[in-house]
Formats: C-alpha cells, sequence, structure tokens
C-alpha cells in the first residue's frame, strides 16, 4: 500500500507476521477475510491515516505472515490469533487500540474484545456473525450458501487435498459470488489474493477448521459466563439475516452492550466496494 512501512513482527514462538503501518495519531488495527489479506484494507486505510496510525496485517496463516503447522487444533483458534493481535499492537507501542475486522478478521476481532477487553478500545465488525450465532443460524437448504464451512470442518486431508486440486476455481468462487462490483477488485489485487490463497491452502483450511471446534468451545464458555463486549461496538452487514431467517442485530446485541448496527448495500467485500461507507463507520465509531 503506497505510503505505508512494510515490517516483519514477531508475535509468538516462530511467529512472525507482515504487517503495514502507515499515518500518525491513535492506533487503529485493520485485519483481513478469507479470501484476501491486508490489501483488502487499502482504500480505507489510505484514508484513515490522515489522523490515526492504521496497523494492517496479514494473520497468521494469511498473505507473507508465518503459516505455522496445526498440530494440535489451537494454531488457528481464534483466541490464538487475537493474542497475535495484542502481541503485535504492544511490539509497535501501543497498548490500547481500535480494531477492526471483517470475515475472518472479525471472528478474530471479536475474541480479542472477549479475551483481552483492557487492551481495545473500539472494536468493529464486517459482514459476519460470531462464530457460535454463526453455526446455529445455518440449517436447512439454506446453509447451501456455506458450503465451504463444512468443507473445511472436515478432518485434516480430504478438504486440502480438493482445494489443492483447483485452488483458482475454489477462491475464485468467492471473490467472483460474494462481489455485487467486480470492479472493486482489480485484476492485480485479485490475482493477489489468488495467489496468496494457493500458498496458504493447509493454513486456510486450519483456521476454519478451528471455527468448527475449539472456536465454538470458547463462544460457548462465554455465552454461559455472561461475557459480553463492553467497548463501543459497530457492526457493518450486508442484509442477509432475512434470507437465512435470523435477527442479525438482536444476536449481536446479546454479545454487545455499546452497538451500533448498520446495513450496507453492497456485496461482502465491503471495505472495497464501499470504502467511503467503511471508513465514515469508522470514524463515527472512534468518536464514540
Amino acid at each position: 500500500m503506497p505510503g505505508f512501512r512494510y515490517r516483519r513482527v514477531p508475535v509468538a514462538d516462530g511467529v512472525e507476521l507482515n504487517v503495514a503501518v502507515g499515518g500518525s495519531g491513535s492506533p487503529l488495527v485493520l485485519l483481513h477475510g478469507f479470501p484476501q489479506t491486508h490489501l483488502m484494507w487499502r482504500h480505507v486505510a489510505e484514508e484513515l491515516a490522515a489522523d490515526h496510525t492504521v496497523i494492517c496485517p496479514d494473520l497468521r496463516g494469511y498473505g507473507a505472515s508465518d503459516k505455522p503447522e496445526d498440530t494440535e487444533g489451537t494454531v488457528y483458534a481464534k483466541r490464538t490469533m487475537a493474542a497475535d493481535v495484542i502481541a503485535l499492537a504492544r511490539a509497535l507501542g501501543h497498548e490500547r487500540f481500535a480494531l477492526a475486522g471483517h470475515d475472518r478478521g472479525a471472528l478474530v476481532a471479536v475474541r480479542a474484545g472477549l479475551d483481552h477487553p483492557e487492551h481495545i478500545t473500539h472494536l468493529a465488525s464486517l459482514d459476519v456473525l460470531p462464530t457460535l450465532d454463526m453455526w446455529e443460524a445455518l440449517h436447512g437448504r439454506t446453509a447451501a450458501v456455506g458450503f465451504h464451512l463444512y468443507l473445511m470442518a472436515q478432518p485434516p486431508g480430504l478438504p486440502e487435498q480438493l482445494i489443492a486440486g483447483a485452488p483458482d476455481a475454489f477462491f475464485g468462487h468467492f471473490l467472483d459470488a460474494w462481489t455485487q462490483r467486480p470492479d472493486a477488485l482489480p485484476a492485480d489485487v485479485r490475482e493477489a489474493y489468488l495467489k496468496a490463497s494457493r500458498e496458504a491452502i493447509p493454513s486456510i483450511v486450519a483456521d476454519y477448521r478451528a471455527s468448527a471446534a475449539i472456536d465454538v468451545e470458547h463462544d460457548m464458555a462465554d455465552r454461559a459466563a455472561g461475557h459480553r463486549l463492553t467497548m463501543p461496538v459497530t457492526v457493518l452487514q450486508q442484509d442477509w439475516g432475512a434470507a437465512l431467517g435470523f435477527d442479525a442485530v438482536a444476536l449481536w446485541r446479546s454479545w454487545a452492550e455499546d452497538l451500533e448496527h448498520t446495513t450496507v448495500t453492497c456485496g461482502h467485500f465491503m471495505a472495497e466496494e464501499a470504502p467511503e461507507e467503511v471508513s465514515g463507520a469508522l470514524r463515527s465509531l472512534l468518536a464514540r
């Protein structure tokens, strides 16, 4: 991203994250989703860097960050990935910071907000439900929209082999099907996402597999204990709640005490399809 400084930052034993840092002012960490890298924030990050220190890492297992082998089923738990984010911010000199995530990155952001509320000043989630609610919302024929969730939840071996057989077709399907504005993903950016995904199949699958196992356990424990997000929370979401038969606002309100929920009219990749709206929502969040 032009104007951003790149570096590798150790965040755990044997794990370094690729991160782009730009701007100055109060810190804001932006976490990307699937099947993308930190480049998805390029428009929003440039705008917000005018008066914030904007930190855009590749999550562990994605992009140019390290991709450790998942030997215990916890290497890609959102709790582990959230700890990466706290360590990254601390290494850059920030004990408290705002955090926004899209898709997979939003799941990491929510887990960071639940596990480390003392470090997160504000939190934003773009176009995803908390892990536990996502699995509970999918049912019947409507669950077909999440076929990849079920595929990558299977034991190691078959999912990785199937995806490796046609990686561009698999990852490209989501880049095409989830975008309402194809011009939002120029050819060079689309190829960058495909290349990064081809090189990260085992870790991407491990990330999704964790969301069908240990991530659910962590969410269930928080729900049982009544743990909630205590910082101001903004949720931007497509209107897919009606299609899948759930009340997105009610689901989010059960997790967030101070919630603003907005329906955005665009595709899934809203930071690239509607960057002005996303930037405005993040600025409003940071003012709360």
